[in-house]
């Protein structure tokens, strides 16, 4: 029987992706790592997509996670910008995937919903009450933007064997399987 779980919660984004590593023992969560990948300096949308893929192939393979839950993107007024979000998160679902790590997502109102009871809570709310949940005496806010891949982890957690998650995926099966609309 397992008793820790280790979670990868992922926020993929086209000019940072945040990420925040917990564990789970016994109900109990912990703090493993929190970081951004900064994108912005890439040339062009491909070499940010390479990153984003290396990068959470590292994470898996260096924290060696259970699961992990990925933000989804949400729509905005910008075709184009929810057209690199979604690419983002794909790439980090297939190394994953890849992996065999089975991922979950959520949308941005479910996760700060979880995390603070608001659906539309501020990012600086999100930091502060990860901050009291996890027992940390301060939050870096230089990765106030990795924060949200943090509020993904947690979030996972409190919903872990809830199916009201919004996706689950256990490898490229299940993906296909819920998403038939994807298959050409």
């Amino acid at each position: 029987m397992q008793t820790e779980k280790i979670i990868l919660g992922i926020d993929p984004g086209t000019a940072v992706m945040g990420f925040g590593i917990i564990s789970v023992e016994k109900g109990k969560m912990k703090l493993i790592a929190i970081d951004e990948l900064i994108l912005k300096k890439y040339p062009n949308h491909e070499i940010k997509l390479k990153k984003i893929f290396d990068r959470t192939l590292a994470l898996i393979d260096e924290f060696h996670p259970d699961e992990v839950a990925l933000e989804a993107p949400f729509f905005g007024k910008n075709v184009q910008s929810m057209l690199k979000l979604g690419r983002a998160q794909g790439v980090a679902m297939a190394a994953s995937l890849h992996r065999e790590v089975p991922i979950t997502e959520y949308s941005p109102k479910k996760v700060k919903m979880a995390i603070t009871g608001n659906g539309n809570a501020s990012k600086e709310q999100v930091a502060g009450m990860l901050q009291n949940l996890l027992g940390l005496k301060e939050f870096p806010t230089k990765y106030l933007d990795a924060s949200d891949g943090l509020a993904v982890a947690v979030c996972h957690h409190f919903n872990m064997g809830n199916v009201a998650s919004d996706k689950n995926y256990t490898g490229w099966a299940s993906f296909l399987k819920q998403n038939p609309d994807r298959i050409k």
